[in-house]
């Protein structure tokens, strides 16, 4: 008996060597978009900063307008790939991504450079997490939830592997070679990944139950879609402002930025087990308990950080923090089939993804100004931990009236439902 709903699936178009070549290619593609895409710009920004004269707010606007971009652009990706499979939208992404970096590094001027984030952000729509998501849930059926938890596992590994990179290149070239060398890796290993990896026929659709609205309308207009997409932007705001503040938060307790470097790393680990620990969550806990649970938790280990100010308390509550996180990923990716069932598993989660990529988006700022506000970044992290209290009694309302409605008609006895 399993937290996760079993859902009718099309026949298989993929054998088992098929799938797991899927997803093998999407773990190396996923970690190298990230890293590139994503995380090579925290390392560069102060480099570009120095060498153009570019403020590090203006620069970090320049980031936020590409994730702005990434999140409009995941709603008719979403609909692409429930029509036609990830394989096109993906490739396309990959082989948009690499000029849009060759303009980044070449930008003579700040128009330029908005310019080519803007373009990456839409190249960041088709090769991210969502598009990935779809795929794994359509062609993995009802093993989904394993392939997502390898997935986000690997991918994990995008900030590590690609921000000791890009340091060691900014530190042999400058900002402009260095871009210009991911771009290379970039366009190596994601658009063949994508064009050959991805192959095999698109499953139709699974058909939906009685639970599951064919009309993917009736979903996205339920108070239900609408609390979860609340819940699950108040969860990633609190989460990702918190972690994109940990370093001047232990700083401003005291520790050394090396310390404070080395915890934000062993959260990152924490994430990792967090993810590993899903399925067997999944498995006795139902959807909507899972949900506020883990919005519970991000509350308590975001208030710990701004209460706790002993050096090994604090590394202990990163970790924890880093956990949570982990886990948070995996209900985000799952709680669309949780509720909707995967017939429009992508253009569902697109719409649902939109204003959570703009509060990620937005996060890094607003944390700063929590403190700013408040007058430390103590202060701000109790501040976050009531935005996730708050989601966390928001996300009681995610689940569709019909699932609510037959869970308490079976009663505690069969938990796995809903």
């Amino acid at each position: 008996m399993t937290g996760t709903r079993s859902l009718p699936q099309a026949t298989p178009t993929l054998d088992e060597g098929g799938l797991r070549r899927v997803l093998a290619v999407l773990c190396l593609t996923e970690i190298t978009s990230w890293g590139i895409l994503y995380y090579a710009f925290p390392v560069l920004s102060v480099s570009i900063s120095a060498d153009t004269v570019w403020s590090l707010p203006v620069l970090t606007a320049a980031f936020s307008l590409s994730q702005l971009a990434a999140a409009l652009t995941g709603i008719p990706v979403g609909r692409i790939i429930d029509r036609i499979g990830p394989r096109a939208v993906m490739t396309t992404g990959s082989v948009l991504a690499v000029p849009s970096l060759l303009v980044v590094a070449a930008a003579p001027n700040l128009p330029v450079f908005y310019a080519g984030w803007l373009a990456a952000g839409i190249a960041m729509g088709a090769v991210l997490y969502p598009p990935a998501f779809a795929a794994l849930t359509r062609w993995y059926g009802d093993g989904y939830v394993k392939a997502l938890m390898i997935l986000t596992l690997a991918a994990g590994l995008a900030s590590t592997v690609f921000a000791l990179l890009t340091a060691v290149l900014v530190d042999r070239y400058d900002w402009r070679a260095t871009y210009l060398v991911l771009a290379a890796i970039l366009a190596i290993i994601t658009v063949p990944g994508h064009l050959l990896g991805l192959r095999g026929r698109w499953p139709h659709p699974p058909a939906p139950t009685g639970l599951h609205p064919v009309d993917h309308r009736d979903a996205s207009r339920s108070p239900a879609f609408l609390a979860l997409v609340v819940a699950l932007s108040l969860g990633a705001f609190a989460a990702f402002a918190g972690v994109f503040n940990l370093v001047p938060l232990l700083i401003e307790q005291g520790f050394s930025p090396s310390l404070a470097a080395l915890t934000l790393g062993l959260g990152g680990a924490g994430q990792a087990l967090g993810r590993l620990g899903y399925l067997p969550i999944a498995a006795r806990i139902t959807a909507r308990t899972r949900i506020v649970a883990i919005l519970a938790a991000t509350a308590v280990t975001t208030a710990l950080l701004g209460i706790v100010s002993t050096t090994i308390a604090l590394i202990g509550v990163a970790i924890g923090a880093g956990l949570v996180r982990g886990i948070f990923t995996l209900i985000q990716a799952t709680a669309i089939t949780d509720r909707w069932g995967a017939t429009h598993y992508g253009r569902l989660n697109g719409l649902m993804s939109v204003p959570i990529v703009i509060i990620m988006a937005l996060a890094p700022w607003a944390g700063t100004a929590l403190s700013s506000l408040t007058g430390s970044y103590a202060h701000a992290y109790l501040i976050l931990a009531a935005a996730a209290v708050l989601a966390a009694i928001v996300a009681t309302a995610s689940m569709p009236r019909r699932q609510r409605e037959e869970q308490a008609a079976e009663g505690p006895a069969n938990p796995q439902r809903g």
